[in-house]
């Protein structure tokens, strides 16, 4: 695996993903000069191969496969087309947006135009979406910057990770502990944030967590 192709590599996922080389750098939770292209050699001119950990997290934040990266590395272009295809694009914004007009439907699917887009493997729900982590009210489960898909459609039960929108318009990420025909009460992530407890008429939806790009 030459240096050259590597890097020939992941411009093809960045490229894919309609994504400079320094957008790919922030999604993947990398330096800009990690893959900057005027940084790819040493000051003595030698190529500068990428570390195994950046090309993991590139990987992680495209949602292309080891095999899809080891066709494009090797130039066969039509084996990693026909395996970036098996990909699927599903909606992305970030937790903190997604309690303001216009992200979701009545039936809690999102909409609209505002989405972002990320590249996963297929996931059976249609309406999947994801949301990336700001801040730190869920740590240590996920931090900031962390991705999670939910699935609008997943069964639930008790001890699941959820994304519940209330009445009012917030949304928030939480365990589920109890769910009855009147309530529902829910356990915060970090245990320095409060639980919360709603009654059925106050919860606009409640979706599962299936997938986090920890």
């Amino acid at each position: 695996m030459k240096h050259d192709d590597i890097w020939r590599a992941i411009d093809t996922l960045a490229a894919e993903n309609g994504l400079s080389a320094s957008g790919l750098a922030r999604r993947s939770g990398l330096d800009a000069p990690t893959v900057n292209p005027t940084k790819r050699r040493k000051p003595d001119g030698r190529a500068r191969r990428p570390a195994t950990e950046s090309q993991a997290k590139v990987l992680d934040a495209t949602g292309a496969t080891l095999e899809q990266f080891s066709a494009l590395v090797s130039g066969d272009r039509a084996l990693a087309s026909s395996r970036l295809a098996q990909t699927r694009r599903i909606p992305l914004i970030g937790l903190a947006q997604a309690g303001g007009d216009g992200y979701f439907d009545d039936g809690g699917y999102p909409v609209g135009g505002s989405w972002d887009e990320v590249s996963l493997p297929e996931i059976a729900d249609p309406h999947a979406y994801a949301l990336e982590i700001s801040g730190d009210s869920m740590e240590p489960v996920y931090r900031d910057g962390d991705m999670v898909i939910v699935s609008p459609v997943a069964p639930i039960r008790r001890g699941d990770r959820v994304v519940v929108r209330t009445s009012d318009g917030q949304v928030m990420a939480k365990e589920l502990t109890r769910r009855s025909a009147r309530r529902i009460e829910l356990k915060s992530l970090n245990p320095e944030h409060p639980n919360y407890t709603f009654t059925l008429p106050d919860v606009t939806w409640i979706h599962r967590i299936i997938w986090s790009s920890q």
